[in-house]
């Protein structure tokens, strides 16, 4: 096939032998998948509930002029006029642009889909439109809903966005995500038992009522439901809220043809609802092809061509590039568009020339024109807005906030959620206590039956060192991989407006709060009376409420690890190094009394020091003799001598809980500014 010039010169040619295939643009027959839309023709719009809609605006109309998209030299944000660098010889360099003038549209009752071979743009298009530029990429240019300009917390409101990688909570069942997604989501007003009927809808719709009891899985460790299960699942979840404008990237990758078939008839049926659906597809086959609306054609960051596919295949054949019989446009189209090896001057003439002439054609010149007039009041006006569709424009434009729930409500929800994955967890809940009994008796076997005398004094001292190591290192590690797990998640969930940073820190906390409280009790109850320390029964309740404390400092420690480390893997890497010299200046390795005062700093900073000196004093305050076990040895007369030994003293005792507070609230502000901060980088 070849594109002509205006002189009729070739300007590509391309084989296309042995890649024939079938095009058929036929109505479903009757064994179609249920729910196969069947024809085309005029859309009638009907809704018989509003599941979270802004201002009553149940059609929403997205426009976008002169988009344009650069990648950054570096990973900071700029300001979109800085696309020059100086370079070291003086001279200016233009930075790569990723988009270049496009314009476009998307209406009611439509499926646009996003089409072009890797590189072309799709993705920077679709996330510039969504307001998720990734950071590196600055970009400009005009989006409107309904003709009002679009911002970022009116689009989150209006709209969903299904991603092209699945991420749950693996540990829910499907019918809980749908729950807390329904909780989150849908408008503050919409009454609980109504919210749980669209729930049960919406699993009936997407034929999710065979799994709607089983768990969504975790790769590798935990078995849950299969990927087409989880693709549907990740549309149940955008289709609760009822939103009147959907983003979708590459709904299909991963699928099988008869999965992909199903998720496109999915959109097909929610455009066909009267909703504005905008979908990113790689090469989809004839049979997906026909089921879209519209189509955008994107080639080296510019439109080739926008319209519907009847449309397309007229425009192509004009240019002399007319798709041959029985083959698959959307395979035609993207490959006469994509770059070969050898190539590249050829291809980039043929891509100038389709993209040149489609802006210069009549649909190019109307949909420029019609993106640039939506911006302003008066031209909508002149073109028959009703006062409706006014109102509409005006909610949309006055909302703010891109949450639907209330901050109690958002609460409510995320500890919920929070706490089934937290007891359904088994490494969290049976490892750690089994864990814990087990730590516990060992240390009781080998520290068994200590005497107040010399020998028992070191030993004591030992096991009290240890038993607040255990606390330290057992917990750390046990919530360093807490939030940087499931930070993609929290950072999507939270750009799709669904709950607040501080609601989700402080959820996650409150979940584990229990475990943490119960842990240390149960590794002191076994091995306190084992080892024999001070046998009368306050000072056991304060060495358990001590306990508790150390562990919930050091969990925070560990939570401020993981909101700053990227991974888990980092966070285990970063976490010992951290930690060991803290525990050098705890005044078990190196005496308190001789700490180097520039190091000092550390000491102030070390729950060991501080939950050292209280155990040992909650162990020796009150012990007036001690037996001496060795001949011509100097052996502490009583607990204070031992305390003094040490540098530590009774009077600090009460200023050790206070420094323990102290650091358990500092710490656990320092992690939620960290995760603040990540979610801030992220955006």
């Amino acid at each position: 096939m070849t594109i002509a010039s205006e002189e009729q010169e070739p300007l590509i040619s391309t084989s296309v032998e042995n890649q024939r295939v079938t095009y058929n643009n036929s109505p479903q027959d009757g064994n179609s998948p249920p729910g196969t839309p069947s024809g085309t023709g005029d859309v009638t719009v009907s809704f018989s509930r509003n599941y979270g809609t802004i201002g009553g605006v149940e059609k929403v109309t997205y426009t976008w002029a002169d988009i344009n998209a650069f990648a950054s030299q570096t990973r900071s944000r700029r300001r979109f006029w800085n696309f020059w660098k100086t370079s070291s010889n003086g001279m200016f360099q233009q930075r790569k642009q990723l988009l270049k003038n496009v314009n476009g549209a998307a209406y009611p009752g439509e499926l646009l889909a996003i089409m072009g071979s890797s590189g072309a743009g799709k993705t920077t298009l679709l996330n510039t439109l969504t307001f998720r530029t990734p950071s590196g990429v600055v970009s400009s240019g005009t989006r409107a809903l309904n003709g009002q300009p679009a911002t970022p917390e009116a689009l989150t409101a209006l709209s969903a966005y299904v991603q092209q990688q699945d991420l749950f909570i693996g540990t829910l069942t499907v019918r809980e995500h749908l729950i807390f997604q329904a909780l989150v989501r849908m408008d503050r007003h919409i009454p609980y038992a109504q919210r749980m009927r669209r729930v049960q809808e919406v699993i009936s719709e997407l034929a999710l009522s065979k799994c709607q009891n089983t768990v969504i899985g975790i790769p590798g460790r935990l078995k849950g439901i299969s990927g087409g299960e989880m693709k549907r699942l990740s549309f149940a979840s955008e289709v609760l809220t009822d939103p009147p404008l959907m983003f979708c990237d590459e709904p299909t990758s991963g699928l099988d043809s008869f999965m992909a078939q199903n998720v496109i008839q999915v959109l097909k049926g929610l455009a066909q609802k009267g909703k504005t659906v905008v979908c990113t597809i790689h090469q989809p086959s004839s049979e997906l092809y026909a089921m879209f609306d519209k189509l955008l054609i994107m080639a080296d960051g510019r439109v080739a061509f926008l319209g519907s596919p009847d449309q397309a295949t007229e425009f192509f054949r004009e240019l002399g590039a007319a798709c041959p019989a029985n083959y698959n446009p959307a395979d035609h189209f993207i490959q006469l568009l994509a770059g070969m090896p050898g190539q590249e001057e050829a291809t980039r003439h043929t891509i100038d020339t389709v993209c040149t002439a489609f802006a210069k054609s009549e649909i190019g010149c109307n949909i420029a024109a019609e993106a640039e007039k939506s911006l302003f009041r008066e031209s909508k006006l002149s073109g028959g807005w009703t006062e409706a569709a006014w109102a509409g424009a005006a909610a949309i434009r006055s909302h703010r906030s891109p949450y639907k729930a209330s901050w109690c409500a958002q609460f409510r929800a995320v500890l919920w959620r929070s706490w089934l994955s937290v007891t359904k967890e088994p490494m969290l809940i049976k490892v750690r206590f089994l864990q814990t009994v087990m730590v516990s008796i060992l240390i009781g076997v080998i520290y068994f039956g200590q005497h107040l005398d010399q020998d028992g004094v070191m030993n004591i001292n030992g096991a009290i060192f240890i038993f607040l190591t255990n606390m330290t290192f057992q917990n750390i590690f046990a919530v360093i991989n807490v939030f940087c797990s499931e930070l993609p998640i929290f950072i999507r969930e939270h750009h799709n407006g669904m709950y607040r940073a501080d609601v989700y820190f402080l959820s996650k906390t409150l979940a584990e709060a229990p475990v943490f409280a119960t842990i240390p009790l149960v590794f002191t109850t076994i091995a306190y009376y084992m080892i024999g320390l001070n046998p009368a029964p306050e000072r056991f309740f304060i060495a358990s409420g001590l306990a508790a404390l150390i562990t919930n400092v050091a969990t925070s420690f560990g939570y401020l690890i993981s909101c700053a480390s990227s991974s888990v893997s980092m966070a285990a890497s970063v976490g010992p190094p951290i930690i060991i010299p803290f525990m050098l200046f705890g005044g078990f390795f190196l005496n308190s009394g001789s700490v180097p005062p520039y190091l000092s700093w550390i000491s102030y900073l070390s729950w060991f020091r501080y939950g050292n000196e209280a155990l040992l004093v909650n162990q020796w305050s009150g012990v007036d003799s001690i037996a001496c076990t060795r001949e011509n040895f100097t052996c502490p007369a009583s607990g204070q001598v031992v305390l003094e030994t040490l540098s530590f003293s009774e009077d600090d005792f009460q200023m050790d809980i206070i420094n323990m507070v102290l650091l358990f609230l500092g710490f656990r502000f320092l992690a939620y500014i960290a995760l603040l901060l990540r979610t801030r980088r992220a955006k």
